[in-house]
């Protein structure tokens, strides 16, 4: 059985890094498994990409495809270009693709224009937000992938609503949880925080947060009053610290950072007081630690994080945000739970299940050929 696997972001490398494991394992047991790993570059800072593969000890990229800026046409365009190419020349059995970045989108459509199966790890995710780029990624991936890997009984219902036969529907888990596990043992405080610092940890990178400077200026003047004298840690995104800079803003408590590496920012999760945040996979990562979570958004694609974990969304409201954060403060925050299957053992199950649905092909292909063969 041949794989490609694709990473092109972030939230990518921490996807992949479990099944790798697991592929990797398999070799080992003598299975015939070969995969290639194709990077193809959406990220390209070394602290978004480089050194998430150090850390969690994925092997160097097979290939990079090198498809970091531009419009999110060109990238996709210049991801299916280079795709394509890389297929041909190195044609696998299938193509599994994670999350719901550019990449991914783009590596299942090309994939699929070849008539290669896909698989989607992350599937049925849902926000409902049509204004966001990854809803697009999202149902666009799923419309086409052939086996469907899914976190939680949400995103399975989701795809079964939209008519994917229930038997392409594996409920898994999450592979996010799986690296977090592997890991917790190995996290690194950073350098400039104290130890047993008190403080909030905050992310923000969607454009709708911090395109309009004058919006973000609101926000961040807004976080830093309702947190009072704690320290609120920001890992700044380049290209929202050169819109920070260009008007020189600065606030009392809010320490702004270089974006970290995976072992220190789970560090900066674990240890923190509350995270402010308008990403979907962190309040995974805050629900399965336990830490409390402010989404800056109105929808989500992970409900569970708010009906069973330690997440509210509470969108531009600063109303809700100051309560919210004064109940962090106080300690009077909900307790949550972790959805099913975030046990750390999805990876084990996607590489089994696959395996078993490729043997089972061989097997197939096998009999047929018997079949067909001329009676001696």
């Amino acid at each position: 059985m041949k794989i490609t696997i694709v990473a092109g972001a972030r939230p990518n490398f921490m996807k992949i890094a479990p099944i790798i494991k697991e592929l990797n394992h398999l070799k080992k047991k003598g299975n015939n498994v070969e995969y290639r790993l194709i990077h193809t570059g959406q990220h390209y800072d070394p602290k978004m990409s480089s050194e998430f593969f150090l850390q969690l000890g994925i092997p160097h990229p097979d290939i990079n495809l090198e498809c970091g800026g531009g419009s999110q046409a060109e990238q996709t365009a210049a991801i299916m270009i280079k795709f394509e190419k890389e297929l041909i020349n190195n044609k696998p059995d299938i193509v599994i693709v994670v999350g719901d970045v550019t990449s991914s989108m783009a590596c299942a459509i090309t994939a699929k224009k070849l008539c290669i199966d896909v698989a989607h790890v992350e599937a049925g995710i849902r926000s409902g937000d049509m204004n966001m780029p990854e809803e697009i990624n999202r149902m666009v991936t799923d419309s086409i992938s052939d086996y469907f890997f899914t976190t939680t009984t949400t995103a399975s219902n989701n795809l079964e609503s939209e008519n994917i036969m229930a038997n392409r529907i594996h409920l898994v888990g999450n592979t996010m949880i799986d690296t977090l596990i592997q890991n917790i043992e190995k996290i690194r405080r950073p350098s400039f925080l104290k130890e047993n610092e008190h403080y909030f940890l905050l992310t923000l990178h969607r454009p709708s947060n911090v395109d309009n400077i004058s919006n973000l200026d609101t926000l961040l003047s807004a976080i830093s009053q309702f947190t009072k004298d704690i320290s609120v840690i920001f890992p700044v995104h380049p290209r929202t610290k050169n819109i920070i800079d260009s008007k020189k803003l600065s606030y009392k408590n809010i320490i702004m950072v270089d974006p970290q590496g995976y072992l220190e920012f789970i560090y900066l999760i674990k240890n923190s007081k509350g995270i402010i945040t308008d990403s979907g996979g962190i309040t995974e990562e805050a629900t399965y630690l336990h830490i409390p979570c402010l989404t800056m958004r109105n929808t989500t694609e992970r409900p569970e994080t708010v009906t069973i974990g330690t997440n509210e969304l509470i969108g531009n409201d600063l109303v809700k945000l100051k309560k919210y954060i004064q109940q962090i403060i106080d300690n009077k925050w909900k307790q949550g739970s972790v959805p099913i299957f975030w046990d750390g053992k999805t990876s084990k199950r996607i590489v089994q299940k696959i395996n078993s649905i490729y043997k089972d092909e061989i097997i197939k292909k096998e009999y047929n050929i018997l079949m067909n063969e001329p009676a001696v």
